[in-house]
């Protein structure tokens, strides 16, 4: 399955949220991320990865979602238990 990113823009209050679907492999995250950091600094709004609609997350791309969790401006939503499971133990292995 395919990976589909969604952008919704808040501007009201300065939010953009990018709804992730399908799998999350690792270019799809190294994507995923520029495309977020250049919203951040093309609009100056908060950016928030919605992960609510995906099905899989490789490995390779949780200390990605990590990193941008970690930098200010960014945020992450609708982890499942599993994925926050991944995300955490990349965190304990320095990723």
């Amino acid at each position: 399955m395919a990976t589909q990113i969604n952008q919704i823009d808040d501007a009201a209050n300065g939010i953009t949220i990018l709804r992730v679907s399908g799998e999350l492999q690792h270019d799809d995250a190294i994507l995923l991320e520029r495309i977020a950091a250049a919203i951040h600094e093309e609009k100056g709004n908060r950016v928030v990865i919605d992960l609510a609609d995906l099905d899989f997350l490789d490995s390779e791309a949780a200390p990605i979602l990590k990193r941008l969790s970690d930098t200010e401006g960014f945020g992450i939503e609708g982890i499942e238990i599993f994925l926050q499971a991944t995300i955490d133990q990349a965190e304990r292995h320095g990723v």
